[in-house]
């Protein structure tokens, strides 16, 4: 039973009633056949369709699979088992496809009493709620999370827009956040390639108010890409792409190997 869910509409605490989630004010929501639920109202939509479309989410699943990032993924693992313990409820927030909330379920199968997935993208949410049973996956923004006050235990946040209001209102006191941002050089090489100008990521700084960071892990290494269908898997699923003119897309088609830098700073914070 998922207890860390609220209503969208007046903020009731939503219940699991099967195939709904329902509040005390009778605001019914349906579960898709896949079983996530679509918590994001129309009047919270900029556009028709927000977050990452089919092609992002597809080229995402297809890479990550494939086992390139297993490093960050282990060490995500292992920072949330550290932090984890009997009953603790675990919110990952813009969570995509996934891919990562399914190793966070691997790694406290039997402790964790609820995990929830939130992502804009009702594609993501479809994907991960196919991926993993661990899990429930909801539709919603991480600037209007659909989540109880003070009711998680833990917060895992991935390449994810940062909202330090509500993920601090969802946290419980002196309990934890679990960031991961790129460094400067993830993905240089595949950078050089597309563009003639290639430029570093903009590493802003640490410190977050309402915060303490208690403990910095900077993962790095190289990857190996050994086919042109991986190599363009891995630039869809970059922010890059809708930046990138075709023209400079063009010159990933003729690549058929590529070995690139990768690099994660994971950011573990303690709420104040």
């Amino acid at each position: 039973m998922f207890i860390m869910l609220r209503c969208p509409k007046c903020g009731e605490k939503l219940t699991d009633e099967g195939r709904s989630f329902i509040c005390p004010n009778h605001h019914c929501y349906d579960k898709a056949k896949s079983g996530y639920v679509n918590l994001l109202l129309s009047n919270q939509m900029k556009t028709k369709l927000p977050g990452d479309n089919k092609l992002m989410v597809q080229a995402r699943k297809s890479f990550l699979d494939k086992g390139y990032y297993e490093i960050l993924a282990k060490t995500l693992q292992n920072s949330v088992k550290e932090h984890a313990f009997a009953g603790c409820k675990i919110l990952d927030a813009g969570c995509g496809e996934g891919y990562y909330t399914e190793k966070i379920g691997e790694a406290v199968s039997g402790i964790a009493s609820e995990i929830v997935g939130i992502d804009i993208s009702k594609c993501a949410a479809e994907y991960a709620a196919r991926r993993t049973k661990s899990a429930l996956f909801a539709v919603a923004s991480v600037f209007r999370l659909p989540i109880e006050t003070e009711s998680c235990d833990i917060l895992t946040t991935l390449f994810a827009p940062y909202c330090g209001e509500e993920f601090q209102r969802v946290l419980k006191r002196e309990v934890t956040m679990i960031m991961v941002i790129p460094s400067e050089r993830h993905l240089w090489q595949l950078k050089c390639a597309v563009y003639d100008e290639p430029y570093q990521n903009d590493v802003k700084s640490f410190d977050l108010s309402g915060f303490e960071l208690i403990k910095r892990d900077t993962i790095c290494g190289n990857i190996d890409i050994s086919c042109n269908e991986d190599i363009i898997s891995l630039f869809s699923m970059t922010p890059y792409f809708y930046k990138t003119s075709e023209e400079n897309q063009q010159r990933l088609v003729k690549i058929e190997s590529l070995t690139t830098e990768i690099g994660f700073e994971m950011l573990t914070y303690k709420k104040l």
